[in-house]
């Protein structure tokens, strides 16, 4: 799974997420890409799972880029704890995104194919999400 190497600060605070995507909102590397509608946290292990669904239905025909990174940590105290000493450790990674935000773009496989892997990495994700294509391919 993903993960940073190294981190500046353990423990970050929650933050928001309001407004659309900054960058990261074109279609870069591959010819079809996988966009989000809603904002939200993507965890490591969720981005593995949908890109084993996507590499899979392809039969590792083809590329697949992940264009997002699990880089915040998040933390949790454990069950049955009393309120206050402190804030919890790091239990996972996720990944900030917004929407309008590329999350996965895969090249090399025809337009039926990466239609039905994409949307089988959709299932993944705990948000809704949209193929595109880069300009100048239909969908």
């Amino acid at each position: 799974m993903l993960a940073p190497k190294k981190i500046k600060y353990r423990k970050h605070q929650r933050g928001r997420t309001k407004g659309n995507a900054k960058g990261g909102f074109h279609v870069s590397f591959g010819d079809y890409g996988l966009i989000s509608l809603d904002p939200g946290w993507i965890t490591s292990r969720q981005i593995e799972s949908a890109r084993i669904a996507i590499t899979r239905h392809m039969k590792r025909v083809g590329r697949v880029w992940i264009r997002i990174f699990p880089d915040k940590p998040f933390t949790q105290k454990p069950a049955e704890t009393r309120m206050g000493k402190g804030k919890g450790a790091p239990e996972y990674w996720v990944a900030v995104v917004k929407p309008g935000r590329v999350l996965f773009e895969i090249q090399g496989v025809d337009l039926t194919l990466a239609k039905e892997s994409l949307r089988l990495a959709s299932y993944k994700l705990p948000i809704k999400t949209k193929m595109v294509a880069r300009e100048g391919l239909e969908l």
